[in-house]
């Protein structure tokens, strides 16, 4: 702490002070899975009263409209919660965003709902580490701030959304139009238990393929039937060739089909493609679709390919590893060892990412085994975070 200023040292000091684990254990207890409506409406709700005491102007915006392909292979809406978002000080001179969300993996009949104090350092339940544990250092980090002599040069967005564990589809929008300008950005996900953060990341495209053929009887008239699941059972092994040093292709499931003595026709593919580069991206999306025409030829069926690449891959690049360093920095001045590697796991940082603003995406606490009934947070990694974040924007502050 010897190469901190007066301000920093304050602001760290702070930051460790506020008190988060409360914090942490009051929201985790709240069930806020993606499709849980009423318990994000309540999150919201939390997290707008305590976000609230910062300045500014804060809301609860609405979702952007979101459609999925149902059951009978028609596309339906899919309601989702509100996102929060609040903007402080837009006339100042340095403008930051800090993103997390607080939709949870975990839906309302899941079995891990309890939040409990696994020993000494670790605490164990639904979020605690991915991550109403990084809310809690944020909010801590900004009062922190704003607390310091340097708050007046410092604007900035805080946005919360409601659906990031399901790929940001009704708030993709609201990410890019806060992100417009930014200088750096900070998003909340968890760290590893030892602290190492996300470098670069590979992007993800979710498709659902839609295929319509013709039922007839198995036995009497097979050739009257024009079989969907062939069709897509076709489609899968072409779409698996796709599959290359820069993308990853995963045919997870095919729905449709019924009776054995029917030839079915309505098949459902559903497929995953990780990309690892934009020109992956580019050649993918039209080879999938040409790919789709050519068999719904040869089949004689209907295919309707649904679906996008929501998040494109995320590189290190010159602006990123600026940021990285500032974060390695203030982390040793405060006796952190702050290393990163790459991933390709996605979150909200490829987003923001691509909107050109340099990101480092897991700023929150160390915990581990998320998205799993054994996830839980370290309890010391709360103050360690919180305190690395207020170093780290202030040093943005004062590099601009």
């Amino acid at each position: 702490m010897e190469r901190l200023t007066p301000i920093e040292r304050d602001a760290v000091a702070s930051a460790a002070a506020y008190p988060m684990l409360p914090l942490v254990e009051q929201w985790a207890a709240i069930n806020s899975g993606t499709r849980n409506l009423p318990g994000l409406a309540i999150m919201a709700e939390q997290l707008a009263e305590r976000f609230g005491t910062l300045p500014g102007t804060l809301t609860l915006v609405d979702p952007d409209r979101v459609e999925r392909v149902g059951a009978d292979g028609r596309l339906a809406p899919l309601d989702h919660g509100r996102h929060l978002h609040l903007s402080v000080r837009r006339y100042a001179p340095v403008q930051m965003l800090f993103t997390g969300h607080m939709d949870t993996v975990y839906p309302a009949d899941h079995p891990f709902q309890a939040v409990t104090r696994l020993d000494a350092n670790r605490i164990g339940g639904p979020g605690v580490a991915d991550m109403k544990g990084g809310l809690a250092v944020l909010l801590a980090a900004l009062q922190a701030v704003e607390a310091s002599p340097l708050a007046e040069r410092f604007g900035y967005d805080v946005l919360i959304n409601s659906d990031e564990e399901t790929g940001s589809a009704s708030s993709a929008a609201l990410i890019a139009r806060v992100a417009a300008g930014k200088v750096a950005a900070l998003t909340y996900e968890p760290a590893l238990p030892d602290g190492t953060l996300a470098g670069a990341r590979g992007g993800t495209g979710n498709f659902t393929i839609v295929v319509r053929g013709r039922s007839a009887h198995a036995g009497r008239n097979p050739e009257e039937g024009r079989n969907a699941i062939v069709a897509a059972a076709r489609i899968t092994l072409e779409l698996a060739r796709l599959g290359s040093d820069d993308i990853t292709v995963n045919p997870a499931r095919i729905d449709g089909g019924g009776p054995n003595n029917v030839v079915p026709d309505l098949a459902m593919l559903h497929v995953n493609f990780r990309p690892r580069a934009l020109a992956a991206i580019e050649r993918t999306g039209p080879a999938m679709q040409a790919i789709a025409e050519r068999i719904a030829a040869e089949h004689d069926v209907g295919v309707a390919v649904h679906g996008s690449f929501n998040r494109p891959p995320k590189p290190i690049d010159d602006g990123a590893a600026r940021l990285f360093e500032t974060v390695r920095a203030a982390g040793g001045d405060l006796g952190l060892t702050i290393g990163w590697r790459d991933t390709g796991g996605v979150c909200d940082g490829n987003n923001i990412a691509a909107a050109g603003v340099p990101v480092v995406d897991t700023m929150g606490v160390r915990g581990g085994a998320i998205h799993s009934a054994e996830e839980y947070m370290l309890i010391d990694s709360l103050a360690e975070r919180a305190g690395l974040s207020a170093l780290t924007i202030l040093r943005i502050i004062g590099a601009a």
